[in-house]
């Protein structure tokens, strides 16, 4: 049964060089239209799949902090309108740029509920900034963080991302250092990937992308598990690193291969077995549930083969790992039966092992990671 819901807002005043996922430039778009469409999909959507108790939302993008206080408060009032019941102690994130938030938007957030915020910051070297196409600048993290924590925010995500064209180890320590000093909760940091579709696969095809070697992306990284260990910010998925208490229950809802909503254009569901995915052009999205109340455009159902599958490729980014006794209650077989070519081959080559009933990456396979999860899709 699902507890958890994505809520998808496409629209940013700036397009990043690296950025792939469903968004357009917000001028000129139906933003108010695009809410009621919204409104009218979470409405459906609870109707026809009634939710157990929610325990956390996401609000992402795009740039959900583009809309003015007016569309933020209409956004909000559906969702507590559609999003219930809930457990006392919801995780309630909203994705935020930190160049575009004011105190009075702060304010229609945390008077709505939301009480976990996620910026994204990606470094806090101004060159490096505006080479990847923010437009947010490092005065403009430390002043909105500060506003954020005067309207009474608690929890405090950054995103950082490593690997940046022209970043060195220094730069990048000189980012962690700083982000340690922001009195924060939760760091998210990704190396680049380089998708197409992008200004960077562009500028990459014809020659003018000049990145870090794949040995100093390495450093990179070691260099991120040790700074965070150090600074008391444990590391329980390949990329994110929490204070205790405070690891994103709503990611966590991915990699345990729980079910979710996905609302909004080009958003993911995973609901009663299936996984659908919505139109993601605005105006498509718009005019599908104007016809059949969804947006939908493809629907999965899962195979029990398939799902045994996610439970390792997803299951396996938490640094915990997969529990073998769940892996059995959950699908009534040994995950030995199921994945013991797969499994013995990866222990082989060092990357994978067992401990106290958890099968999990070491941390030679936490560098290869993507490698050890095809092994699993058969």
């Amino acid at each position: 049964m699902v507890q958890a819901a994505y809520l998808h807002i496409p629209f940013c005043e700036q397009i990043c060089h690296y950025c792939d996922f469903n968004k357009v430039f917000l001028q000129g778009q139906p933003v108010d239209e695009y809410l009621t469409s919204m409104d009218k999909e979470l409405k459906n959507t609870v109707k026809a799949y009634p939710p157990e108790r929610m325990k956390t939302i996401f609000v992402g993008g795009g740039t959900p902090t583009v809309l003015s206080e007016r569309q933020l408060e209409f956004l909000l009032a559906s969702i507590n309108r559609y999003l219930i019941p809930r457990e006392e102690n919801l995780e309630f994130t909203f994705e935020a740029n930190p160049g575009d938030l004011s105190e009075g938007k702060l304010k229609v957030l945390y008077n709505s509920g939301v009480n976990r915020l996620s910026f994204g910051v990606q470094t806090f070297d101004d060159e490096l900034l505006k080479g990847i196409g923010r437009t947010h600048r490092q005065k403009d993290v430390y002043h909105t963080i500060e506003l954020a924590k005067k309207v009474g925010f608690e929890n405090i995500s950054i995103d950082l991302m490593y690997a940046l064209p022209h970043q060195t180890v220094e730069s990048f320590k000189e980012s962690l250092d700083i982000a340690f000093s922001l009195d924060i909760e939760h760091v998210s940091a990704y190396s680049l990937i380089i998708e197409p579709k992008t200004v960077f696969y562009n500028l990459m095809r014809v020659g003018k992308l000049q990145l870090p070697s794949q040995e100093n992306e390495a450093v990179m990284y070691e260099l991120l598990i040790k700074e965070m260990e150090k600074h008391h910010f444990h590391q329980y998925e390949i990329s994110n690193f929490a204070k205790t208490g405070y690891e994103s229950r709503h990611n966590l809802t991915y990699w345990n291969n729980d079910e979710y909503f996905g609302i909004g254009a080009g958003a993911h569901s995973y609901v009663d077995g299936k996984r659908i995915t919505n139109a993601g052009p605005i105006k498509k999205y718009m005019s599908l549930i104007d016809e059949n109340d969804f947006p939908y455009i493809d629907t999965h159902k899962v195979t029990t083969q398939e799902k045994m599958e996610e439970e390792l490729f997803l299951g396996l980014r938490k640094i915990a790992g997969v529990s073998i006794a769940h892996f059995k209650e959950k699908f009534n077989v040994n995950i030995s039966n199921v994945f013991a070519q797969q499994i013995e081959e990866q222990k082989s080559k060092g990357l994978l092992e067992e401990v106290e009933g958890f099968l999990r990456l070491t941390h030679k396979g936490k560098f290869l990671g993507n490698e050890v999860f095809q092994a699993f899709l058969l």
